[in-house]
């Protein structure tokens, strides 16, 4: 299945930044890239140990009803910088169509720089059930019953 998302971009954004693209056949998620600011371009974002920001993409976008957009972190920046998604996966709605930032925290132990351009993230399109959601006093039995975090046991 495909669908068309549209983006356009923000008055200021520099549009030698590519939209978001799939890196490869199989890929699920297309990498998103960091659009900054002028004032920001030649230095870029650095993120102390446990900062978090918002990085801006240059971009808004408008997803088709009944899809989200969903922000997931790069496992490489993850790995070996500590660089991941506060609020993952983040969820861009489908009626939304202001900026599209990312928000990223530094777990990692150094200081990090986001460049302009930078791959931060990545996209996935989904679909979107919405449920009817409905009060009731009793609830079904399971095997599992009222076991919480950990109940299914280690394996």
């Amino acid at each position: 299945m495909s669908v068309t998302v549209l983006f356009c971009r923000e008055s200021w954004a520099d549009p030698q930044i590519a939209l978001p693209a799939y890196e490869t056949p199989g890929a699920a998620g297309a990498d998103i890239r960091a659009c900054l600011p002028d004032d920001l371009r030649e230095a870029g974002m650095t993120f102390a140990p446990m900062q978090r920001a918002v990085v801006p993409t240059g971009l808004c976008v408008e997803i088709p009803p009944g899809f989200e957009m969903q922000i997931r972190p790069r496992s490489g920046l993850a790995l070996k910088h500590g660089i991941t998604l506060p609020n993952t996966p983040g969820t861009i709605d489908s009626d939304y169509r202001g900026p599209l930032g990312v928000a990223l925290v530094n777990l990692g132990t150094a200081p990090y720089t986001i460049a302009h351009g930078d791959r931060i993230a990545q996209i996935i399109i989904a679909p979107v059930l919405q449920a009817r959601f409905m009060l009731t006093d009793t609830l079904s039995a399971t095997a599992r019953g009222l076991g919480g975090f950990g109940s299914t046991g280690r394996s």
